[in-house]
């Protein structure tokens, strides 16, 4: 049984998922907390959450396994809700480059968890996502839990305290807008978006 069954509403003018239903499993990749969210979509009006959740990793000090621990969540995700698509979101281009380095190793392995299983990947830089969800590509985590957990209808008992088990909905969410909108479907995500929305950063 899924741990959340109610359909709701998501407040858009978008069209229905072709062959739906659809599952999405989102991925918000880390090295200390790797977020996770499952939606079962019949069209982009009509979505169901199957779980979220976030995996803690902290007290793991061997990077190796670190990056073997989000493989393992990551196929065991896959496995338990045979998801349709599979969505992360890109390492953000900062000035740490040991930080993004983490990031993009643990991006990786996530993939390749889906890759190995033939399911269908994107990449979503982290603007995008925010601005899927919220309309402001500059938007805080906790607006990014708030818009979330309001177009889910999560009650406020069942939210995570982890808001990276959100950050991984959203990013379920904005592969789900991205795959039925004409002006946004077709130009892809990840590094592509990210020079795209951070003109200047790029170099």
């Amino acid at each position: 049984m899924p741990k959340y069954g109610q359909l709701v509403g998501v407040e858009s003018q978008l069209v229905s998922v072709q062959n739906g239903p659809t599952i999405i499993l989102g991925i918000d990749p880390g090295t200390t907390i790797m977020g996770y969210g499952v939606v079962k979509a019949w069209s982009r009006n009509k979505v169901e959450l199957l779980e979220m959740g976030a995996l803690h990793l902290s007290k793991v000090k061997d990077p190796a396994l670190k990056l073997r621990r989000i493989h393992d969540r990551c196929a065991g995700l896959i496995e338990a809700h045979a998801p349709d698509h599979f969505a992360v979101e890109a390492p953000f281009f900062g000035k740490n480059v040991q930080s993004m380095l983490k990031l993009g190793r643990a991006q990786g392995v996530a993939l390749a968890a889906a890759l190995v299983r033939e399911v269908p990947v994107a990449e979503y830089a982290p603007r995008r996502v925010k601005k899927a969800i919220t309309g402001s590509g500059s938007a805080s985590k906790e607006q990014v839990a708030g818009m979330v957990q309001r177009t889910l209808s999560i009650p406020d008992a069942d939210m995570p305290r982890d808001l990276d088990a959100t950050d991984g909905l959203a990013v379920a969410l904005c592969h789900l807008y991205e795959m039925g909108t004409p002006t946004l479907g077709g130009k892809g995500g990840g590094w592509s978006a990210f020079v795209r929305e951070n003109p200047g950063r790029a170099r």
